[in-house]
């Protein structure tokens, strides 16, 4: 019985051992044309670009856990009217992790501010999703000079469960296990959540997201960030936004809820709300079509 035991957890072992992959093995399949590399701050940023160079530009940044692969039917569907610049933000995706181990929202800004002047850009749109919501709205108030037009979609920023203003928030010792274990059949009960149709998680988004978590470092990464976190007020910061701002929220968010979108629609001045029935928590995946074409009209305003 003894040694059935010990086969078994050998074999459990095995099965949920997950290690990196190798970045000569993803970046042909994540980092094809037009992506490329661009050293910015001491990082070498997987940034990808579409449309005219000389449009005026829209900067796209993704959410906690993600890539810049998620607004890729946005970035088809804008891409004939404006500059789109899309990034995996330190310790994600391709571009992996800050060598700095720094992962606050002030250095996001400060990374963010020196590719936009790497690009040669004075000011551009910015667009958010969730984590990249926050880095948004928080650029938009701290820069209002370098900022057109704001976007945030299901932005986060304002306390919830677990997260206190001030207060960096504990983060559960089995959350480490995952630089260890990951496999795929975990990775889809952990985004499942997201979506409000279970159908909209498909198998090419599951293994798109293992994949980019698998890069060399990123779960460590994620670690650092998750233990950074450090909420403050935001009433403050929001009030300072002069950019017009759009959001953008699926009525069946499951983790930012709808109804956050009122404490934003109170402090920012003229910011408007955009609802999508039947859709989750990323309505550039599930709603694209819907979600694009409000973010459409409001750009061309």
């Amino acid at each position: 019985m003894i040694g059935l035991a010990a086969i078994a957890l050998t074999a459990l072992a095995g099965w949920l051992w997950t290690p990196d992959k190798p970045r000569e093995v993803l970046e042909p399949v994540y980092a094809a044309a037009p992506s490329r590399f661009i050293e910015v701050e001491g990082l070498r940023l997987h940034v990808r670009e579409s449309g005219p160079p000389e449009a005026p530009a829209l900067i796209l940044l993704h959410g906690f856990g993600s890539s810049l692969h998620t607004w890729e039917a946005w970035a088809q569907g804008l891409s004939s009217r404006w500059r789109v610049i899309r990034l995996d933000l330190p310790g994600a995706g391709l571009t992996g992790p800050d060598p700095t181990r720094d992962y606050r929202d002030e250095r996001a800004e400060q990374i963010l501010l020196a590719l936009m002047d790497r690009l040669g850009l004075a000011r551009a749109s910015l667009i958010g999703h969730s984590m990249g919501g926050r880095l948004a709205w928080r650029f938009a108030a701290d820069h209002p000079d370098r900022v057109d037009r704001l976007v945030l979609l299901a932005p986060d920023g304002f306390a919830s469960p677990g997260f206190e203003y001030g207060k960096a928030p504990e983060v559960p010792l089995v959350l480490g296990l995952m630089r260890h274990a990951l496999p795929r059949a975990l990775m889809r009960l952990n985004l499942a959540p997201a979506y409000a149709d279970e159908g909209a998680l498909t198998d090419a988004l599951v293994e798109r997201y293992h994949d980019m978590l698998l890069a060399p470092g990123v779960r460590g990464a994620l670690l650092d960030r998750m233990k950074q976190v450090s909420l403050r007020d935001p009433v403050p910061l929001l009030t300072r936004i002069r950019a017009p701002t759009l959001l953008v929220w699926g009525e069946r968010d499951a983790m930012i809820p709808i109804s956050n979108a009122d404490d934003y629609l109170k402090a920012i001045p003229g910011a408007r709300l955009v609802s999508l029935p039947g859709v989750g928590h990323l309505p550039q995946e599930e709603g694209a079509q819907a979600s694009l074409a409000a973010v459409t009209r409001f750009l061309s305003e």
